[in-house]
């Protein structure tokens, strides 16, 4: 593993570190197969957002399926490279900071995928109430939710990123404002994420 100076996943330098360095061990580096379900299925294109998109490739696969797609990073050397990685398709990826960032329309969908476990447990709630502020009511929360039950919502020192979390303390954060639709098991998971993934469809409550 290489040497890194930056330990907060707070901050950008944190993952620019690891982007100039190539590690980025939770990059699946393909679009997921249950993403792909969902988008062949939805019965119309919608408007998304994509926090910590990392090297973007969701982002070009919704862009190429006609959907408009909005893809962010506050890491500057995560945009260069997802613009690197998907070419053409970068124009949909923007350097933001997901707690500032305001879309220019409302949105439909928001799809997760490894940003709410890339972040410290104290910043959940925070994230979560983003998430409801960024949402109409009736739109979707969708995507892959890193999940261990073995974990204690008290044990200070869970080392992360990724940081799991536990599935009814997950659902306690996230029931004042959403309702769960769907929620399944991963079969293609990274090792990093292997057997403690959840592909899980979230709406906004009115």
């Amino acid at each position: 593993m290489p040497a890194f100076l930056t330990r907060d996943p707070r901050n950008p330098d944190f993952w620019d570190e690891r982007f100039a360095k190539n590690f980025t061990p939770w990059d699946k580096g393909n679009v997921p197969a249950t993403l792909q379900a969902f988008v062949q299925a939805a019965p119309q294109a919608l408007h998304t957002l994509i926090p910590g998109c990392g090297n973007a490739y969701e982002a070009a696969y919704l862009a190429q399926a006609g959907w408009d797609v909005t893809a962010i990073d506050f890491s500057p050397a995560a945009v260069q490279s997802a613009k690197a990685a998907i070419g053409a398709w970068g124009k949909h990826v923007i350097e933001a900071d997901f707690f500032r960032y305001t879309p220019a329309q409302p949105l439909d969908l928001i799809y997760e995928r490894a940003f709410f476990c890339a972040l410290p447990r104290e910043m959940r709630p925070d994230i979560v109430r983003r998430w409801a502020t960024l949402l109409p009511a009736g739109a979707l929360l969708a995507g892959y939710f890193f999940h261990d039950d073995a974990v204690d919502a008290s044990d200070a020192a869970a080392k992360g990123p990724p940081f799991s979390i536990n599935s009814h303390d997950f659902h306690r954060l996230m029931e004042p404002f959403f309702e769960l639709l769907q929620d399944s098991a991963v079969g293609d998971s990274i090792a990093v994420f292997e057997g403690k993934e959840r592909w899980q469809v979230w709406c906004r409550r009115p």
